[in-house]
């Protein structure tokens, strides 16, 4: 995050801003996670008008920094402070769309953060690594019978375990291999 010298007046500002903000609706549908999100334009309604009555304007301009493109936020005070923060844009596939839907990830992640909004991100599940319920696999504890006089028991139960694991790895393979294929679709996330 960068700032100017002084955040004197912007400060007081932008808490009376948040005192004014609510949660962002979450109008938006995700069709993979078959879930709801807020999207920009929710974020937005929230922000942009509890922050305009304050002296506040958000700038969310493109930038390269070392190679690597980013949305930066920058909440401009009427007097002059600013604060600003980056936002990395992700891009799946290298096309015009998907940079297109990066940006608005971006600009929309990088706002909510920033300031503070509540809004659901089921959204962003394939970044949390986590399976859509249909592929999660069944996890088993391993018993052991204590009075068990030979190792083949816990022979069986390492064999067992081995093919839990590979069960495991092959479905949050798979579960990431859809997260792929929707993120490439270069729908707006």
């Amino acid at each position: 995050m960068t700032m100017s010298e002084t955040i004197t007046k912007l400060a007081p500002a932008l808490l009376a801003a948040q005192k004014s903000m609510g949660d962002a609706k979450k109008d938006s549908k995700n069709p993979f996670f078959k879930s709801s999100y807020a999207d920009l334009n929710s974020v937005r309604e929230v922000a942009i008008p509890a922050l305009n009555a304050q002296g506040i304007t958000v700038l969310q301009p493109t930038v390269v920094v070392e190679g690597k493109n980013y949305v930066k936020t920058l909440l401009l005070h009427e007097s002059g402070e600013f604060l600003a923060a980056l936002t990395e844009i992700k891009n799946t596939k290298g096309d015009a769309q998907s940079e297109g839907s990066g940006i608005s990830y971006a600009r929309r992640y990088g706002l909510q953060s920033f300031l503070n909004i509540g809004a659901v991100d089921d959204d962003g599940e394939s970044t949390m690594k986590r399976l859509p319920e249909a592929t999660k696999p069944t996890v088993t504890k391993p018993s052991f019978n204590k009075n068990a006089s030979n190792g083949a028991q816990t022979a069986n139960q390492t064999e067992n375990d081995n093919k839990n694991m590979k069960a495991q790895i092959a479905a949050q393979q798979e579960a990431e291999r859809q997260t792929q294929a929707a993120l490439a679709s270069g729908d707006d996330w």
